[in-house]
């Protein structure tokens, strides 16, 4: 071989060598800094930060959902002629979703505890548990006998692994925030932050707040010392008293510190359970995760499941319904001994088929809320990402020392719905919202307002182009909906209903979207595209909800099932 190719050989192995070894493409700076050099998680001092991460994982009760583009609207014929759901695309991110709705048994844990840390009995907290009951009323019928479910449903064990229902959209959000407390409250003691048995010994001045803990953790639990720093901490303290080997300080001792988890650790974030985007709901119906072909992905699919029929097409269960609905005039199961879907009123979780993501009953049992405030028109030319109304943009507010106002018993604030129902705003423990400012929207171009729920929807305050058709005055609104006035006084409600006869709609700014047929429903409303609206404080006896949770980190998960 030619020496000056030898040479030229071993040249570029050395520089390759080099560069390796400089920060080149097989270094992975996993232990050293990409931007200055310096070390990372160094002992005596430097930036600390995990990197050993690997990835979110699924909370209790959820599965995952990877994110992807999908046809959102109904692309069948609109024989109701609503006009409120016309094909668009749309883009989701990944998120997770509750296999199952939330069940009887579910709710009946969050009611037990909100009995335990704020006993009923007591004046200042009756309404925090009454605001929380589910209305087992919506059973009731002026002809027809339901008084056993009004009696029963909510808290016979018979009925415990039943969806429940009765329960409104503001009530359904609260047991979302309740429930994401408890979670991470739990990941924190497995953990060993937090002291063992912590979340059984509360009362309502020391409940664990998630984004309390995150951006004060020193103001958790009532500023319980001892409980905040649980096992970890007193390791350290042990720790800080047996003599460490250390070149600066030979036979020295290091110092205990404050243990707490911040975000940056991985442990816990501010990703909650919540309810679901239409978007997502829709999306995680459809199920196309199983399906590539194009008919599937401009939006072919009918139901839930593969086919056009609501009956199994499967040798072994041929003929058997794939769903709990109403099969016609007084036909809610079918022939007694011959059920067509073994279920009257609502039917036991898991009691069918899951669609290709593992979720069950994404059409029929009960329909089931969403986080959207309902226009009859989704407005995909403004965005087609993550599509979602309902933002309300709010921040901590700030006491005069600059620490965070946390939330006591003094400072809960009580609501009045529309139907009379007195709900708790706030509770003991969080932060409180403020909502955000003109300074703080300063040179947005995003957004520039707190309330952005009936962003361009054709009002004058979200359209500077609106022009009305009658003479301008400070009531124009888009959606001339009722305006009633509601309180609570000490001689009972104080009721002022709006007696307009120019009302023309129901819709405004506290009316939801729920989406999916119910037992109630007839097979057109099966369909995953199919959308209604209610008032945010209403509830029904086919109206229950699912959480769902953002991903944050990568869109697919590192099991990934390789495509076929």
């Amino acid at each position: 071989m030619n020496r000056n190719l030898v040479l030229k050989s071993l040249s570029f192995s050395l520089i390759a060598m080099l560069l390796t070894s400089c920060g080149g493409k097989g270094r992975d700076y996993k232990n050293s800094s990409r931007a200055t050099g310096w070390s990372i998680n160094d002992r005596d001092g430097g930036f600390q930060a995990n990197t050993d991460y690997k990835e979110q994982e699924a909370a209790p009760g959820l599965v995952f959902i990877e994110g992807g583009t999908f046809t959102m609207g109904q692309v069948q014929d609109d024989v109701m002629h609503d006009w409120n759901n016309t094909p668009n695309q749309q883009h989701v991110q990944s998120f997770y979703m509750d296999e199952t709705e939330v069940t009887n048994l579910m709710y009946l844990e969050y009611l037990d505890y909100l009995k335990k840390v704020f006993p009923p009995e007591e004046a200042n907290y009756r309404n925090i548990y009454y605001g929380a009951l589910p209305d087992t009323l919506v059973w009731r019928n002026r002809l027809g006998f339901n008084e056993t479910m009004t009696e029963n449903y909510l808290r016979h064990p018979a009925y415990a692994r039943y969806p429940v229902v009765g329960v409104s959209w503001i009530q359904a959000v609260e047991f979302g925030n309740w429930r994401t407390n408890r979670y991470n409250e739990f990941v924190l003691e497995e953990e060993g932050y937090t002291q063992k048995g912590a979340k059984y010994n509360v009362d309502a001045e020391s409940t664990f707040d998630t984004y309390t803990y995150l951006q004060s953790p020193s103001l958790t639990y009532g500023g319980q010392d001892d409980v905040i720093r649980g096992g970890r901490a007193s390791a350290q303290r042990e720790k800080a008293n047996t003599p460490k080997s250390n070149p600066n300080n030979p036979g020295g001792s290091v110092e205990a510190k404050d243990i707490y988890v911040q975000m940056k650790d991985g442990i816990i974030s501010t990703t909650k359970y919540r309810l679901p985007t239409e978007a997502e709901w829709e999306y995680a119906a459809l199920g196309l995760v199983g399906i590539r072909e194009y008919n599937a992905y401009r939006g072919r699919k009918k139901y839930p499941w593969d086919g056009a029929y609501t009956r199994s097409g499967n040798r072994k269960t041929r003929g058997d319904q794939l769903a709990n609905f109403k099969q016609g005039d007084g036909d809610y199961g079918g022939i007694a001994g011959w059920s067509d879907d073994n279920a009257d009123i609502t039917a036991e979780i898991k009691s069918y088929e899951p669609n290709d993501y593992g979720l069950y009953d994404m059409a029929g049992n009960v329909s089931e809320w969403v986080a959207d405030v309902y226009r009859p028109i989704v407005d995909d030319e403004y965005n087609d990402f993550n599509y979602y109304r309902g933002n309300v943009y709010t921040k901590n507010a700030i006491n005069e020392d600059g620490t965070v106002k946390v939330l006591t018993t003094a400072d809960i604030v009580f609501d009045t719905l529309d139907n009379g129902k007195i709900v708790a705003r706030n509770l003991p423990g969080e932060i409180l919202q403020v909502p955000v400012t003109e300074d703080d929207t300063y040179l947005r171009t995003q957004f520039s307002d707190s309330d952005n729920r009936n962003f361009r929807d054709g009002d004058k305050q979200s359209s500077r182009y609106y022009q009305s058709f009658s003479d301008a005055s400070a009531n124009d609104r888009m959606y001339d909906s009722p305006i009633n006035k509601i309180s609570a006084g000490e001689n009972g409600m104080n009721k002022e209903y709006d007696k307009a006869n120019d009302r023309t709609t129901l819709i405004d700014d506290e009316v939801r979207v729920y989406k999916g047929g119910s037992w109630r429903d007839r097979e057109y409303w099966l369909d995953p595209a199919q959308r209604r609206y209610l008032p945010q404080s209403m509830a029904t006896d086919d109206i229950g909800f699912r959480n769902a949770m953002s991903r944050v980190g990568s869109k697919a998960t590192k099991n990934k099932t390789p495509r076929n």
